[in-house]
């Protein structure tokens, strides 16, 4: 995976990616980031890339020259038409499936905006995918696409290490994921679940995917709305809750 982050900070962009698991993939050459000042594409005084929107209104809007220029010189690199993500509340919600999408790339082209935003013209034309990480507005893009190459990076084979692998993670079936536990065994009068210490992996196995069908059912019972649950798991859930009902 190359990625190619358009923005105003890049050395937020490469101090963030450079640590943890995904710092460790870009020295193994699993990921590799290149970080584009766009203020180094603009004609302007002073390298300015915004300006007032017609119209009037709060705020400044950046220009879509120096970004088009941006992006002309990172298809030069990958001598491809890669995939351009524009970093936007505006834009679809970000999830694991669309990680997984993303993760198929091999270049991945991530845009981000400030200010009030980039002039329209950009997306009418560059632009291939506007995302959002949440119905909040933030500063700028760049952190919103320290998520996305987060994300996408577990997925791309060799990131994870065998002791990381995403196959249990939350979301995966489209379930929670079970609670964890470590040393000692009791602390401040909470002990492990005696499962876990039993030794015995298939009841261990069958107890983590119910705790991950009760704590999906609790903290996110939005999600069990898609899950293709089996009947024996709706049985499960349904007595569960019947008994439970303050759960």
């Amino acid at each position: 995976m190359n990625y190619y982050v358009l923005s105003l900070f890049p050395d937020m962009i490469e101090s963030c990616m450079k640590t943890s698991i995904t710092g460790r993939a870009m020295e193994q050459g699993y990921i590799t980031l290149n970080s584009i000042n766009i203020r180094d594409y603009s004609r302007r005084k002073h390298n300015q890339v915004d300006d007032y929107p017609y119209g009037g209104g709060a705020g400044m809007v950046m220009q879509a020259e120096p970004i088009c220029l941006a992006l002309d010189a990172v298809n030069e690199m990958t001598k491809s038409r890669a995939r351009v993500v524009y970093m936007t509340p505006q834009g679809k919600t970000f999830d694991q499936n669309i990680a997984k999408e993303l993760a198929n790339e091999e270049d991945l082209i991530l845009l981000c905006g400030h200010y009030e935003g980039i002039d329209e013209r950009v997306i009418e034309s560059r632009v291939t995918d506007c995302i959002s990480i949440g119905d909040y507005v933030l500063t700028g893009g760049e952190l919103p696409a320290l998520v996305v190459m987060d994300a996408v990076s577990r997925m791309v084979p060799g990131v994870l290490s065998n002791k990381e692998s995403g196959t249990d993670e939350s979301f995966e079936g489209g379930l929670l994921e079970y609670p964890q536990y470590t040393r000692p065994e009791e602390y401040d009068g909470m002990k492990v679940p005696e499962i876990l210490l039993s030794g015995h992996h298939a009841n261990i196995e069958k107890w983590r995917h119910e705790q991950a069908l009760l704590r999906t059912a609790k903290w996110r019972p939005d999600l069990l709305e898609n899950a293709d649950l089996t009947e024996e798991e709706k049985k499960f859930l349904a007595e569960f809750l019947e008994k439970n009902t303050c759960y």
